[in-house]
């Protein structure tokens, strides 16, 4: 009987061991775990701040073309109404000398 008891008081201890390895295990496959969950998240914060610079710099940058594009519709714009107007008033001039010669032509 003796023998039975110490096996088993034996067999205890070992399972005892055991259990706390597999503890032990487990826990650093716990922290193993978060620290990697810790570094993938400021992984993705990274990857969000700079996809965050990324489209502020496009924005910024498209902002400036649509108004140069603008700057440039405004100027062919007045450039086009002194043209419409230079070819106002040459069109005035040639109608008003048109006049004076048929003015002229009926005195005759």
């Amino acid at each position: 009987m003796k023998i039975i008891a110490i096996a088993a008081a034996v067999a205890g201890l070992s399972l005892a061991a055991c259990s706390e390895q597999t503890q032990d295990a487990a826990e650093t496959t716990v922290e193993s775990a978060g620290e990697d969950i810790e570094g993938a998240a400021a992984e993705a914060g990274d990857a969000i701040d700079a996809s965050t610079a990324e489209a502020q710099a496009a924005a910024a940058e498209a902002g400036n073309e649509i108004e140069q594009a603008a700057d440039s519709v405004g100027n062919a714009a007045e450039a086009a109404a002194a043209d419409a107007e230079a070819a106002a008033d040459r069109a005035v001039e040639n109608t008003g000398r048109a006049v004076e010669r048929v003015g002229e032509d009926m005195q005759k």
